[in-house]
């Protein structure tokens, strides 16, 4: 394993101690719990939009806080779910009497702590599940996964609070902007957990992983390597499948990296991806390209896709500035 690294203990404080000093006109860090909150003066009455997670998957979500998305995320150790204690002082040091929204993906750690943090919790609070990973069926035994498609809910959700709405329509617009959203994702190599030392599964020299998750997790099937035209019409029909667009639809379409794969090859991805919704008649009308959910150092993309109105169009083009997501400002 070569990483930079001191010890495996200390990566995620000293990362955090980093990342609030490069951004420190956007954040702040509270140490102890961990978590980060928007720099800027709280707007008394406004929702509180508040999520979390593993870290491993950066941007997500602490390079997605500002104005116009999250007023605060928890990061966990490496792919371990944050506490509650965290998930608790971030709530009530964000709140300001609009009450808290936690938006969660689907994982077992995620979806128990945060409900134990909601139920301590003395103010109006509601969650939405993120749940966009076509990759498992709709009835599987534990749901899909959230993935991807977890930053488009964050975006829109963000949006709305920020122009004033309550925390009925916030949590109402995000279970929206979830069932409108599907993502897929597939490896090329698996990542590395510090800790662990070695690569979380093994690969073929001539395999790919197709449905991957994004915690070092196998995918639902092992597929020799393919043209990359043919592996994104397996991601592309697996969405198009569970969304059904119409034709005409407007979609965004993101193009997300899991760590390791550069530029060069996501863009090409896009292309062929933009050939093939436009060959079924889908407007592609907002696109997003780039590492924005990570599983550290793997190799390898997702595809996600949100079926777009004029709502949720507006909402997507309001203005945001976070660390890693910016525009309008």
């Amino acid at each position: 394993m070569k990483k930079f690294l001191n010890d495996t203990d200390s990566l995620l404080g000293d990362s955090l101690n980093g990342f609030a000093k490069a951004h420190a006109d956007i954040i702040t860090l509270n140490q102890q719990p961990h978590f980060v909150q928007r720099a800027n003066r709280k707007t008394s009455g406004k929702v509180a939009i508040l999520s979390g997670g593993g870290s491993g998957h950066e941007p997500l979500h602490t390079g997605l806080v500002g104005k116009g998305m999250l007023d605060a995320a928890c990061p966990g150790q490496i792919f371990t779910s944050p506490t509650p204690d965290q998930m608790l002082a971030a709530a009530q040091a964000t709140d300001t009497g609009g009450g808290v929204l936690f938006i969660v993906k689907n994982y077992a750690g995620d979806v128990m702590n945060f409900e134990i943090a909601a139920e301590m919790l003395d103010c109006a609070n509601a969650t939405v599940l993120v749940d966009d990973d076509v990759s498992l069926p709709k009835n599987h035994s534990i749901g899909r996964r959230g993935v991807a498609g977890t930053l488009v809910v964050e975006k829109m959700v963000g949006a709305a609070a920020e122009q004033g709405s309550d925390l009925a329509y916030c949590k109402a617009l995000g279970d929206r902007a979830n069932q409108l959203t599907a993502s897929m994702g597939v490896a090329l190599s698996s990542c590395t957990v510090p800790a662990l030392g070695k690569p979380t599964f093994d690969l073929g020299a001539t395999q790919m992983e197709m449905g991957v998750g994004i915690h070092g997790e196998h995918g639902r099937e092992t597929l020799e390597m393919a043209s990359a035209t043919e592996i994104v019409g397996h991601l592309a029909e697996a969405i198009r499948l569970d969304l059904n667009p119409q034709k005409g639809q407007m979609i965004l379409l993101h193009i997300n990296g899991f760590g390791a794969t550069p530029l060069i090859e996501l863009y090409l991805i896009y292309e062929l991806a933009a050939q093939y919704w436009q060959k079924h008649d889908v407007t592609i009308a907002r696109s997003l390209v780039g590492n924005y959910t990570t599983s550290l150092d793997m190799a390898g993309c997702s595809m996600t896709v949100t079926l777009l109105d004029d709502e949720l169009l507006k909402l997507w083009d309001a203005p945001v500035h976070t660390a890693h997501l910016r525009w309008g400002c």
